[in-house]
């Protein structure tokens, strides 16, 4: 079975393909030569999943899912939120999100926060979401160099470690993604 997941994003490509049985093959979206900006406007995660992976069943007709993914601080009501990619400007740069997001945090004791990802899949002329999320706090300076975004600060609860300190498949098993993927898997079989 081939499915489109819509990400051009090579680090989450490869850690949702490891999670997912062989018989599952994923194309990226450059892999169906799609290099647009597929719209991500609504207000929720929800919402963002949904809205790609019926943008791309629309324009491309393939079968396919789309995740959206956000970081919930509690000290910053629920920010940043569905904006996670964004949180320091338009320029999505995970360095400067990381920055802002520990400066925001400097003098607040509350640091509980929590990883959530929905995927949003299209198969077969029907729609399906499936949640994942992975409660922690954020940590008051970057620890590791693995994972991507936010994971040089963000411990899971019951974990001595960052995300950018373990390994993908330790992630996997506990993260916000790892546990939406679980779900996505379970219903394909």
């Amino acid at each position: 079975m081939q499915l489109v997941f819509a990400t051009n994003n090579l680090n989450k490509l490869k850690e949702v393909q490891s999670m997912l049985p062989e018989h599952i093959k994923l194309l990226s979206l450059k892999d169906i030569a799609c290099d647009e900006d597929i719209p991500e406007t609504q207000p929720t995660i929800e919402g963002n999943a949904i809205q790609k992976a019926e943008y791309l069943k629309k324009h491309y007709g393939y079968d396919c899912f789309a995740d959206d993914t956000g970081l919930e601080v509690d000290a910053l009501n629920g920010e940043p939120g569905v904006f996670s990619a964004r949180y320091a400007g338009t320029q999505r740069n995970p360095d400067d999100n990381t920055n802002k997001l520990l400066t925001e945090l400097k003098d607040k004791p509350n640091r509980n926060a929590q990883f959530k990802t929905v995927i949003a899949l299209h198969l077969n002329g029907k729609l399906h979401s499936f949640t994942g999320i992975c409660k922690g706090t954020i940590t008051t300076e970057k620890y590791g160099e693995g994972g991507f975004g936010y994971d040089p600060v963000f411990k899971a609860n019951g974990c001595d470690k960052t995300f950018a300190e373990i390994t993908l498949e330790e992630k996997n098993k506990i993260g916000h993604r790892g546990l939406a993927v679980k779900k996505l898997v379970e219903f394909l079989k």
